[in-house]
C-alpha cells in the first residue's frame, strides 16, 4: 500500500512552501523529508537521502517552522489516545496498557472516545495538537471500502471514522512539528502499527472446531467495510479450503452488538439449519448469539451447535453456557504502542504484529453424533 508520509498534500511550515512538495521533488516520504529538515532523527537517514532533501528545500526556498518545531518537541508528557468507545471493554483494555506503561515511563495519557460521530477523529487530532501532546494512539480498525450495507460499524475494535485523506493530512502535519503517531489496528496510513493476527486467530478457532468434528459451519460476522472483520473472515475461509470443507460458508452479519448478534444466529440457523458450529467475529455479538440459539430457537449449546467468539471480552466467562474464545492480549497492545513512540523513528513504518490464543470454555464440544 502507497505510504501516507508520501501520498499526503498537508504540512504547510511556512513561506508558502510545504514539507510534502519537499518531500515530492526529493522523492522521498514526508517522514525522511521531516526527519533531516527538522532535526527529528536525521542519524537515521543516509547521506545520499539526505542530500536529496536538502537540495529539494534549496530549491524550492523551504522556510522550516522552527518555533513550531521546538515547540512540539519541548511538550509536555502527555500522550493522546483516540477510541471508539471508553465503556467497550476491547477499548478499556488497550487503555489500562497503554496507561500502565505511560506511568512507567512518567507519562500521561488523555483519552478521547469519537462515539462513532463523523470527523471525531480528525478534530480530535487538531485538539490534541492544540494541547502541545507528545504522541497519539488512534485505536480501532480501518476500512476497506466495501459499502456495509446498512450495517452500523458500532462495537468492540471498530472505528472507521476519519480514514479518509482529512485525517492522513492532520497525522502528517502533527508529525510535522515533531509529533508521533500510531495506530492499534490495521488503518492503512503508513503509520507505525501494533497488529492482532486476526487471521491466524480466526484459522484456529475453524480447525478446532473441525477437530471436534463439526463439517457445517457459519460465521456471525460484523461490517463489511471493517478491516478487522475482513481479516477474521479471510483466515476463516483460507482454514476451511484448507481442511477441505465445502465452498459456500454461510455468513450472517450484524452491527457489533448483542442484539445484531442475536438476530444474525436466528437468520443463520433457519436459513441452514444443518450448521453445527458457530464462529462469531467478536463476543459481544456471541453473547447475543448464545441467546438466539437457545432462547429463540430452542437449541442446545453445546450439544446442538458449538458457538467460538473473538476478542475474550472479560463477560465472555460468565456467559451461559461460558463462552469459547479468540483470546486477543489488548493490554499488551496499548504498552506496545506506546513503546513504539518512545522509540526512534525509523525509516519505514513498523508493524509488530501480537499473537492470539483460543481458549475452549463450555460453548464448544463435539459435534452432534461424535
Amino acid at each position: 500500500m502507497e505510504n501516507r508520509r508520501s501520498r499526503t498534500r498537508s504540512a504547510r511550515a511556512g513561506g508558502g512552501v510545504t514539507l510534502q512538495q519537499v518531500a515530492q521533488l526529493a522523492g522521498v516520504s514526508l517522514a525522511t523529508a521531516s526527519r533531516v529538515l527538522h532535526g527529528s532523527g536525521a542519524r537515521n537517514v543516509g547521506d545520499q537521502l539526505r542530500s536529496r532533501v536538502e537540495d529539494a528545500a534549496r530549491s524550492l526556498r523551504y522556510v522550516s517552522n522552527a518555533p513550531a518545531q521546538a515547540l512540539a518537541r519541548s511538550s509536555s508528557s502527555v500522550v493522546g489516545l483516540i477510541v471508539h468507545d471508553v465503556a467497550d471493554p476491547y477499548f478499556g483494555a488497550i487503555a489500562a496498557g497503554a496507561m500502565q506503561a505511560a506511568r512507567e515511563q512518567e507519562l500521561m495519557v488523555m483519552i478521547a472516545a469519537t462515539f462513532r460521530e463523523s470527523g471525531l477523529e480528525v478534530q480530535y487530532l487538531r485538539s490534541l495538537r492544540a494541547q502541545r501532546v507528545r504522541a497519539i494512539i488512534l485505536a480501532g480498525s480501518g476500512t476497506t471500502g466495501i459499502s456495509t450495507g446498512g450495517i452500523s460499524t458500532a462495537g468492540a475494535g471498530t472505528d472507521p471514522v476519519g480514514t479518509g485523506e482529512e485525517l492522513a493530512e492532520e497525522i502528517a502535519a502533527f508529525e510535522a512539528e515533531g509529533g508521533r503517531v500510531v495506530a492499534i489496528g490495521e488503518r492503512g496510513l503508513g503509520l507505525d502499527t501494533v497488529a492482532m493476527a486476526n487471521r491466524s486467530g480466526a484459522a484456529g478457532a475453524v480447525r478446532a472446531l473441525w477437530e471436534l468434528g463439526h463439517r457445517e459451519l457459519g460465521v456471525v460476522a460484523g461490517p463489511a467495510d471493517l478491516t478487522t472483520v475482513a481479516h477474521r473472515l479471510d483466515g476463516a475461509r483460507r482454514a476451511l479450503r484448507a481442511l477441505g470443507a465445502a465452498a459456500g460458508t454461510p455468513v450472517e452479519r450484524s452491527d457489533f452488538s448483542q442484539e445484531g448478534g442475536r438476530a444474525a444466529a436466528v437468520r443463520l440457523l433457519r436459513a441452514h439449519p444443518g450448521t453445527t458450529a458457530v464462529l462469531v467475529l467478536s463476543d459481544a455479538m456471541a453473547a447475543g448469539v448464545l441467546a438466539g440459539l437457545q432462547e429463540d430457537l430452542g437449541l442446545a449449546v453445546p450439544e446442538q451447535v458449538s458457538v467460538v467468539g473473538f476478542n475474550d471480552a472479560p463477560y465472555a466467562v460468565n456467559l451461559r453456557p461460558a463462552l469459547s474464545t479468540v483470546r486477543l492480549p489488548l493490554e499488551r497492545a496499548g504498552q506496545e504502542a506506546l513503546r513504539l513512540l518512545l522509540e526512534p523513528e525509523a525509516d519505514e513504518p513498523r508493524t509488530v504484529e501480537l499473537d492470539t490464543e483460543l481458549v475452549l470454555r463450555a460453548s464448544t464440544g463435539p459435534a452432534p453424533g461424535r
